[in-house]
């Protein structure tokens, strides 16, 4: 026997897109080829030798984040002397990312850590990004993050940006009679 209520029905839970599908076995792969790779250089080398690999790596990981940071802040510090916007970021995302990559312990991982210290690797793989984050934008749905992130640019032809100042504008109410002292 039925109330005669409909049963609620819930909207389809939209597609899992490929990354979200693929990022966790990829994730799990490259950590097994590390593993292996690790194990097969320790038997060819030894331990030691490895470990002075990864403590190599380790440090200068290390040394490669400290100068781009310090890279970074310095062109921050001199755009806002100049009062201008900062530049583009020079490649210092990526040489924190390679900086990164080779903190983390693997051969594979210090092996692209250092791909992504080259220069001409650099240049290509930020247009790629650049060229990748704009499409994406201009082709961002209605009520989504991407769209929100587009309306909250501004668009100018020369591409400089108008600082200013919002002052708003009131009308003024006439001045009221003077109140009687409180006294008590």
């Amino acid at each position: 026997m039925t109330s005669g209520a409909s049963t609620p029905t819930y909207p389809a839970r939209p597609p899992r897109s490929r990354l979200r599908t693929f990022l966790p076995l990829g994730i799990a792969a490259w950590l097994v080829l590390e593993i292996w790779l690790l194990t097969v250089v320790a038997g060819a080398a030894s331990g030691f030798t490895v470990f002075l690999l990864l403590l190599a790596g380790f440090v200068l990981g290390a040394v490669v984040i400290k100068r781009a940071g310090r890279r970074a802040f310095q062109n921050l510090n001199q755009a806002l002397q100049r009062g201008t916007a900062p530049s583009s970021g020079g490649g210092n995302g990526l040489m924190m990312l390679g900086g990164l990559l080779l903190m983390i312990p693997g051969l594979i991982s210090d092996v692209v850590g250092l791909v992504l210290l080259i220069p001409p690797v650099q240049k290509a793989l930020s247009r790629y990004t650049e060229r990748t984050v704009e499409r994406r934008l201009r082709e961002a749905a209605p009520g989504t993050l991407g769209d929100a992130f587009q309306q909250a640019r501004m668009h100018r032809p020369d591409g400089k940006v108008v600082q200013g100042e919002v002052i708003r504008d009131e009308p003024r109410r006439a001045p009221e009679e003077p109140r009687p002292p409180l006294t008590g």
